[in-house]
């Protein structure tokens, strides 16, 4: 393993750092005595403000860290895929906030250009939303922290950009949180001895603990549950082969890879016994977008009876999209699909169709397993008693805190009742 850093975003783009012009530096070879850089971690001054992030388009041949110093090698950042994955979207989007008020750039302008960078993953725009209406709260109408006369304007300015900062741990340490809860919620739909399929990647590689998805396979394993976890490779970018693998690989889980196509056959071997994967938004009628292939996934499940099972934070669920119809699929460069590795494998100018994500109806989903209880079945009137827990406004408000005796499992049918 080669361990580099990249000092800006596109240093490590290609083996060779084709036609950047960026420094590459290395920081060590091989993996002795070496701890793995985190995917995503804050830089304070002097050295920063700067967020570092895990290349995970470099993965598993190369741990490469970017560093982005302003909002717009951020928002780069996101789009070539470097930091990817609903959950960690959210947390990059509100420490890219941060990043801005510490840097003394417009705030508001900074949140915009952030949410529109990655338009599915909903909780990109949460976080950075949330980040933003912290950062407000600590400044006036006129753009001037409230108590600026008494403390000075520079001091004033850092309280506001550290208001920023404070949110945005926050929404890291909840993630962590949820994970652990996600898990520990799931393990009960897990029987012993279970062959999962997992699709896309879903570990602490996305995610601030453990990971959704593949959290509760972690979970499964460590209970002794787990058989077997088949790996969709998940075309065109491998999300499965090179991150799901790399991470099973490390810890220590039964695993084998599959090609996408392939997933009919071993449904059809009797191979299955549960199909579980991530989200990236689920609307309000519990719809799920998820990495394009999901939702043949769950049209396989559902002809051979397998659960099918999504893991997804509470602040996945948006319900201000009404349903799937209405989830925005960002379409991704046609050549994901026309090159390999930087090498074409079809003919030059060749089209292709590649959308990032699919929506499953809620009609195939068994069952959304969150960090406050497992919703079964996925209805329109679940989800709407399950985030009527928080309240999220399009002003970053915080979230409040559940009714006075709220109790999901009162109104949410469990597994196996």
């Amino acid at each position: 393993m080669t361990y580099v850093t990249c000092v800006t975003p596109g240093a490590c783009k290609g083996r060779a750092n084709h036609g950047s012009g960026r420094r590459l530096a290395i920081v060590s070879m091989g993996t002795r005595g070496r701890v793995p850089p985190a995917a995503l971690a804050w830089v304070d001054p002097p050295t920063g403000p700067a967020i570092e992030l895990l290349d995970q388009t470099q993965l598993p041949g190369t741990e490469s860290v970017v560093t982005c110093t302003d909002v717009a090698q951020l928002v780069e950042a996101m789009q070539r895929l470097v930091v990817r994955g609903a959950p960690l979207l959210g947390i990059a989007g509100a420490y890219g906030v941060a990043l801005a008020a510490a840097r003394g750039d417009d705030v508001s302008a900074a949140a915009t250009a952030i949410e529109a960078a990655r338009p599915t993953a909903v909780n990109l725009g949460r976080g950075a939303r949330l980040a933003l209406g912290a950062y407000l709260r600590a400044v006036d109408g006129g753009g001037k922290v409230a108590d600026a006369s008494a403390t000075g304007p520079d001091t004033a300015h850092q309280q506001a950009a550290r208001a920023a900062l404070e949110q945005a741990r926050s929404i890291e340490a909840a993630d962590a949180r949820a994970c652990a809860d996600m898990a520990r919620a799931g393990l009960a739909l897990v029987p012993h001895g279970a062959r999962i399929l997992t699709h896309c990647n879903t570990g602490s590689l996305v995610t601030a603990g453990s990971g959704t998805a593949f959290g509760l396979v972690l979970e499964a394993h460590r209970a002794g549950r787990l058989g077997m976890l088949w790996i969709d490779e998940t075309r065109p970018l491998l999300q499965g082969s090179r991150l799901t693998a790399f991470e099973a690989r490390r810890a220590g889980l039964p695993h084998q890879v599959l090609p996408d196509a392939a997933a009919a056959s071993l449904f059809a071997a009797g191979q299955v016994d549960l199909v579980v994967i991530g989200a990236d938004r689920i609307a309000a009628d519990g719809s799920v977008a998820n990495k394009v292939g999901s939702y043949g996934l769950a049209v396989l499940a559902r002809h051979h009876q397998v659960p099918f099972i999504v893991v997804a934070p509470t602040s996945t669920i948006d319900l201000d999209t009404a349903d799937g119809a209405t989830i925005v699929i960002e379409q991704r460069p046609a050549g994901e699909v026309t090159e390999l590795a930087g090498h074409a494998i079809a003919p030059a100018g060749c089209p292709a169709y590649n959308p990032a994500f699919d929506v499953t109806p809620p009609g195939l989903v068994t069952a959304i397993v969150t960090e406050r209880g497992v919703v079964h079945p996925v209805t329109v009137g679940n989800l709407r008693v399950l985030g009527a827990e928080r309240e999220v406004g399009s002003s970053g408000a915080p979230e409040q805190p559940a009714p006075p005796g709220f109790r999901l499992a009162d109104y949410v049918e469990r597994w196996g009742s």
